[in-house]
């Protein structure tokens, strides 16, 4: 359990909607999913072609939206994962709000869009399947999320499928919001590979923001509630989040499903570099520590 019962979530907050049937698993797509890929990718700069597979996708009829309409408090997002993810919504955008007022004067926050999609979904950025797993699009400013992904995450990379987890990586692609309004994606150039180039700094900047997220979560009131949004973490559960951010690092998903790892095509950064910056963004809630452009050691 992450969040305070007595919490209260705005399901209006998150859109959702449903997309035809395809086959279930990580990495299948058809050669519009690819072109999908493709596009997002480079607009992005966050490499999600490596997500794909020759695995045939199978097409069935239009599933219906995810129901949020029981999704209302604390205690339903502990118990649902869709409910979690309308209050972990909630939570970003007051934690982003507060810190951005104080932190980085200049940067007022824009609450992004956030839509849970089943299967496939029509963004600003192109056509996307589930197979992309969860991403951000800057043209819409939206994050889309496919709920399955969480079960994936943990069968096909070896991640934790628990609650502290899973928002971190909804925290990640809101991290990539805040580089959005911040004007990173135009003052980089994120689609450059590497240890050191722009596209992992990129990443582990966003894996930085989602620690400074959860470093403020526990301390921040819901305004309609007067209780903070997070309970404060448990080692436990911040294990769970270290071992999320590990199991999705480039040279653990390289050596899993190519065998070897090969650092100049590295787009998220190692293992290590992405448990690294998440503590760091949870030790000390600094925005500013989050600047991963001009770090020498990433």
């Amino acid at each position: 359990m992450s969040f305070n019962e007595s919490v209260r979530s705005d399901s209006s907050r998150v859109r959702t909607s449903g997309g035809r049937g395809r086959a279930a698993g990580l990495g299948g797509g058809s050669i519009l999913g690819v072109i999908a890929l493709f596009l997002i990718s480079q607009y992005t700069g966050i490499d999600l072609t490596s997500m794909l597979s020759d695995s045939p996708v199978a097409q069935g009829p239009t599933q219906s939206a995810v129901d949020l309409s029981h999704c209302k408090t604390g205690a339903d997002a502990n118990a649902y994962t869709e409910c979690r993810m309308v209050t972990t919504a909630d939570s970003l955008d007051v934690v982003w709000n507060a810190q951005l007022a104080q932190q980085q004067t200049g940067v007022p926050y824009k609450m992004p869009g956030f839509e849970i999609f089943r299967n496939s979904v029509s963004t600003g950025c192109g056509n996307a399947t589930s197979a992309v797993g969860p991403f951000y699009c800057p043209a819409d400013h939206t994050v889309y999320l496919d709920l399955d992904f969480f079960t994936q995450m943990e069968r096909d990379f070896g991640a934790a499928n628990a609650p502290l987890a899973q928002e971190y990586v909804v925290a990640h692609e809101w991290g990539h919001h805040i580089q959005n309004i911040s004007g990173v994606f135009s003052r980089y150039n994120t689609r450059e590979a590497g240890p050191n180039g722009g596209g992992v700094r990129s990443e582990l900047q966003a894996d930085c923001y989602a620690g400074v997220w959860m470093h403020w979560a526990s301390n921040t009131v819901d305004p309609e509630s007067g209780t903070a949004f997070l309970k404060t973490p448990t080692s436990e559960e911040i294990a769970q989040a270290l071992q999320t951010a590990q199991a999705i690092g480039d040279d653990r998903l390289q050596e899993r499903f190519q065998g070897s790892s090969n650092p100049e095509s590295w787009t998220h950064g190692s293992a290590e570099q992405r448990q690294k910056w998440l503590m760091h963004g949870l030790s000390n809630g600094s925005i500013a520590a989050c600047n991963t452009w001009e770090a020498r050691s990433l």
